[in-house]
């Protein structure tokens, strides 16, 4: 009998119309000999099933089931392809846990954990993960330009601490710009993270787990913007090249893959993420230089646009978007709700 697959986007971040992208992907995607798929779209002012005709009906969020033209839908799996919040902070994982519905995430905390780019580095920096050295500044606190200058130097990033896509993202480049910064931060997050700047190589790597492959490594994608850094242009409007597999040295190629299976496994993720990296340039003594590797941040649900880096990766690897959601879906049915 065929599983219905609920594919959860929309959400109240700026990334709402990202995440129907997405949606749209992945529904293209899920094999229909296999699943019965609807997209329900999600916001604090409706929660809405998209119907085949083109019609939407409201669910109900007591059980999430809704009207299909007179037969009661109640999804057995929910694909979250939510940018932001409240699908990649840990909220829409702990409703369907209590709905004891399987999803296609890791859960509550490591959602809320990954979602939280300060606290996400303090962690993993415990495990030897080399990361930008970092100020929080939460909501109501003021932090003084000169020492931000001090601990962070110039240039600086300013980024929301709980988003993606961009959004909110600033590099400073003189004392004049960070206030503005922290202020156009702060219109998509409550809380401010700004980080030294990190020059080298961007590069970026997805990972998931399944019950026949174990921890599975994609082929790395090199991100070189058009501009000064990866922002939204780059990721959702082309103005990128994205080179599949990277052009790494194969040993550094390897210690990446490493480094990301490794952080998998310590997070205990599960379900499509997707590590970004800076690779920088370490002198040594003999005049030579090694390749370090630096984590920028982590996606628990990564785009599935056609623009995406996953979709791009899973064809660099031989495989196929269908054949690897599949496995996903399946086995996480299998196993039923974490809760």
């Amino acid at each position: 009998m065929k599983k219905t697959i609920a594919i959860v986007a929309g959400g109240d971040s700026s990334e709402h119309d990202v995440s129907l992208r997405s949606a749209a992907g992945i529904n293209s995607w899920l094999d229909r000999d296999k699943f019965i798929v609807y997209i329900v779209e999600i916001s604090s002012k409706a929660w809405l099933a998209h119907l085949e005709d083109g019609a939407t009906t409201p669910v109900n969020r007591h059980d999430f089931s809704f009207d299909d033209n007179g037969k009661r839908i109640v999804p057995d799996f929910a694909y979250i392809t939510i940018h932001g919040t409240p699908g990649e902070d840990g909220l829409l994982q702990g409703y369907f846990d209590l709905l004891h519905i399987p999803y296609s995430t890791s859960g509550v905390f490591i959602e809320a954990m990954t979602f939280n780019k300060f606290a996400l580095n303090q962690y993993l920096k415990g495990f030897g993960v080399r990361v930008a050295e970092d100020i929080l500044v939460r909501k109501g606190q003021q932090i003084a330009d000169a020492d931000i200058v001090q601990r962070v130097g110039l240039p600086c990033f300013i980024k929301p601490n709980a988003g993606g896509s961009s959004f909110g993202v600033t590099k400073c480049k003189t004392i004049d710009d960070l206030q503005p910064a922290i202020q156009k931060a702060r219109e998509e997050s409550d809380e401010v993270l700004i980080e030294s700047l990190l020059s080298g190589t961007e590069i970026s790597n997805g990972v998931y787990r399944t019950s026949a492959e174990g921890v599975h490594v994609l082929p790395i994608t090199e991100v070189v913007p058009h501009d000064e850094f990866f922002d939204y242009d780059a990721k959702y409007n082309g103005h990128v090249d994205e080179i599949t597999p990277a052009r790494l040295p194969e040993d550094t190629t390897h210690r990446v893959k490493q480094l990301s299976a490794a952080i998998y496994d310590i997070l205990g993720a599960s379900g499509i993420i997707r590590i970004d990296y800076i690779i920088s340039k370490k002198s040594e003594a003999d005049g030579s230089e090694t390749d370090v590797i630096n984590l920028l941040e982590i996606n628990t649900t990564p785009g599935m646009t056609a623009t995406s880096f996953i979709p791009q990766q899973v064809e660099a690897d031989g495989k196929n978007m269908t054949d690897v959601l599949s496995a996903i879906i399946e086995d996480k049915l299998a196993a039923g709700s974490p809760a």
